[in-house]
């Protein structure tokens, strides 16, 4: 158990190092990063206007966490791997050989939700928001609330593009299989809907689509997944399992 718990806290060190010195990096390109991030709103948002900070230290903290956060989506890949080296002791030896495809489908689909949060969901989302502004309803929006709920709403892309390897995770070790998902698809495909609703911050159906539609594909990809991963079953843990079923049968 201790030996545990210093691997654990050896990794965690590792990867705290190597995210310090990304925000590092990170703050660098504070500028860059905040008009990279301020975009889709600022695209919705009606001539002459601004977003605000309401504290004295608002705008330096504000710089400071966009650089945080950068620097977890560069540094995703070593953190995986770190988490990766963590658990794979326990795995089968024919498993480890999933490192450098798990490292990279991870890295690949979590980018690939963040991205398409950003530039397919937001923008329809804030113009959506931005439509009730009048002559004399004009938008002041706090920068503060707006970074809070678009790190918020990209992180939930992020995640919910990790299906297909949480998938292949839970069919290795035998808690789901392809059947299993085919036959509950009119299920998952309501849990994806309502899912979609809450996670969205527009409350118009064009965003809640927006988002249902690539989990309704990544979930017929991770019926493929499930499959894959069940065929690739290492042999030992086969015969073992077949080995409890004849001392089941035959007590």
């Amino acid at each position: 158990m201790t030996s545990h718990l210093e691997e654990l806290k050896k990794r965690l060190i590792r990867i705290l190092i190597v995210v310090g010195v990304g925000f590092g990096a990170c703050y660098t390109f504070k500028d860059w990063s905040f008009r990279l991030i301020t975009k889709p709103l600022v695209e919705a948002m009606p001539a002459q206007s601004s977003m605000i900070f309401t504290g004295l230290p608002e705008a330096f903290f504000i710089h400071m966490k966009i650089a945080f956060f950068a620097a977890l989506f560069l540094t995703a890949p070593y953190t995986l791997f770190e988490v990766w080296r963590f658990v794979s002791p326990g795995l089968y030896k024919s498993e480890k050989r999933y490192v450098f495809p798990f490292i990279f489908f991870s890295t690949i689909l979590f980018l690939g939700g963040v991205m398409f949060g950003y530039f397919v969901a937001l923008p329809p989302a804030f113009s959506f928001f931005v439509s009730f502004s009048t002559d004399f309803l004009k938008p002041m929006i706090s920068f503060r609330e707006y970074l809070d709920l678009t790190l918020k709403f990209l992180l939930a892309f992020g995640l919910c593009f990790e299906m297909p390897v949480f998938m292949f995770f839970l069919a290795k070790i035998g808690i789901v299989n392809a059947k299993m998902l085919a036959k509950h698809r009119r299920y998952a495909i309501l849990i994806i809907f309502v899912a979609a609703a809450i996670l969205t911050p527009s409350p118009d159906a064009l965003s809640q689509v927006l988002m249902a539609i690539p989990l309704m594909i990544l979930y017929e990809v991770s019926i493929v997944v499930a499959k894959f991963a069940r065929k690739n079953k290492p042999a030992s843990e086969e015969s073992e399992g077949t080995t409890a079923e004849t001392e089941d049968k035959n007590p």
